[in-house]
């Protein structure tokens, strides 16, 4: 083939739309995660027949990134197969993605005449449905963009969620299109709205609505709910989950996670476990299982403080590591397991090793751009109860807390920060740190007035520029 015909050809490549031309960009995911979670979907069938096509198509643009390239073409032929084997002669609209994908995939290996061939086939298929179905093909493509935006990398929430928005306006009685948006939605709300309000409730009710065999997003809302103290429904479907996908991993992880924060440990750690037996290679199911050993070593710490639990609380924290160091073997870019397993090797007395855990996962957030925040929130709590370190500890609660107050870890830092200063007084009424450390609590928080009232407390017993500098603004806020 001329330079000429491999660059139209290349040109005619960029126009489809498949994993190739979709911004997937491997530095962006951890792949080794991506792939055991492809992986257990394809061998225990977790997505269904009309899933598998899906599956296979991803899991072939994985190992292409992964310079598998006989891997990838067997996964993407497979993924043709399951959509004829399940549609027949009325699959066409179907394998938009998985022709695409095949002729990019053959087009990288040099065979060019085997590209040329895929592309030909799409034509074929489009030139077989009339111009007003357009609107079916271009549901399809950006229901299957949303999922693949979904599953790649917490990132592309935002363009998960605008596809399954685009193809619902299309077909708004999807059921696939509406769970997909319910779930993003679970996944990225962070505001504490109520329950009638909430727009992933709604979300979650109207996934149920269209798609009532869907037991995941049963699971969700119950976990929503959960957390509005709705625990009636949320135990009702919970309970319907479990009768009728008692085996299904994605739902009992979800249950377990349920029970946990209900408060039924032990339920939730067998739930777990017996997951654990279908996909071992779980980073998601390791993680919930330290979760549940740390809260059985919190118990039998508050419990007794007999030297009988002093064996159980040790096993509990051994466990608890165990299934942290798993859970960051399995995905190397799990950096909340990454700090709480460093703040568990702390707990342990292991500093050395939390110290260069903390280190990794510095690296790691700052490398991904995210979740710095919580960063410093774990961080902070090592300095203040391994290290003994107060300074550094509100050096990094106050640094959690300026990055947004708003969060779980700025409000637990808002917590930790008045906790301190609080004490200090106590011990010290002239105290002008502590004072300076409420004011900017309450600054972060946008209660002006307590703010300015404590930094004028603080700068009458300490000269502070940052103090004085942030009464100014305060001042000169109101006015």
């Amino acid at each position: 083939m001329s330079s000429h015909q491999c660059t139209v050809l290349r040109t005619k490549l960029t126009q489809l739309e498949c994993h190739f031309t979709w911004d997937l960009r491997k530095e962006d995911t951890d792949l080794t995660d991506l792939l055991n979670r492809l992986q257990d979907q394809t061998e225990l069938d977790l997505g269904g027949q009309e899933g598998a096509a899906r599956t296979h198509s991803f899991l072939g643009f994985v190992k292409f990134l992964l310079d598998s390239n006989n891997e990838a073409l067997s996964n993407f032929q497979r993924s043709v197969e399951v959509v004829k084997e399940l549609h027949g002669n009325k699959c066409g609209q179907l394998l938009l993605v998985s022709y695409g994908n095949l002729a990019w995939l053959h087009y990288h290996m040099d065979n060019y005449v085997e590209s040329e061939s895929y592309l030909n086939k799409l034509e074929e298929i489009k030139e077989k449905y009339p111009p007003d179905s357009s609107s079916v093909l271009d549901a399809n493509l950006l229901g299957e963009k949303g999922w693949t935006f979904l599953k790649f990398y917490r990132k592309y929430y935002d363009r998960a969620e605008e596809c399954f928005r685009k193809a619902l306006e299309l077909e708004p009685e999807q059921g696939e299109w509406n769970s997909g948006l319910a779930i993003v939605l679970y996944r990225t709300e962070t505001e504490s709205v109520s329950s009638t309000e909430s727009p992933t409730i709604k979300q979650l009710r109207r996934a149920i609505e269209t798609n009532p065999d869907d037991n995941v997003v049963k699971v969700l809302l119950a976990l929503r709910l959960c957390f509005h103290k709705e625990y009636s429904e949320a135990e009702s479907l919970v309970e319907t989950a479990l009768e009728r996908t008692s085996d299904h991993p994605h739902v009992i992880r979800y249950v377990a996670k349920y029970f946990q924060q209900k408060g039924s440990v032990d339920r939730s750690t067998a739930l777990l476990r017996r997951a654990l037996e279908k996909v071992p290679n779980s980073a998601f199911i390791h993680h919930q299982l330290a979760l549940c050993y740390k809260k059985t070593k919190i118990y039998l710490q508050r419990a007794s403080s007999h030297h009988s639990k002093d064996a159980a609380i040790k096993q509990a924290r051994k466990q608890c590591i165990y299934h942290l160091e798993r859970a960051t073997e399995l995905k190397p870019s799990f950096t909340l397991a990454m700090n709480e397993l460093a703040l568990q090797y702390g707990e342990n007395q292991d500093l050395s090793k939390a110290e260069e855990m903390f280190k990794l996962a510095r690296q790691t957030v700052e490398k991904r751009n995210e979740n710095l925040q919580m960063f410093h929130k774990f961080y902070a709590v090592f300095q203040q109860y391994s290290m003994k370190c107060e300074p550094l500890a509100i050096e990094h609660y106050t640094k959690c807390l300026k990055l947004n107050s708003k969060t779980y870890e700025g409000k637990e830092s808002a917590k930790h920060l008045t906790k301190i200063a609080e004490r200090r007084i106590r011990k010290n009424s002239q105290d002008g740190d502590a004072f300076g450390i409420l004011g900017l609590v309450h600054k972060e928080q946008g209660d002006r007035q307590r703010a300015q009232e404590y930094y004028e407390k603080a700068l009458g017993y300490v000269h502070n520029d940052e103090y004085l500098s942030n009464l100014c603004e305060l001042q000169l806020a109101v006015e």
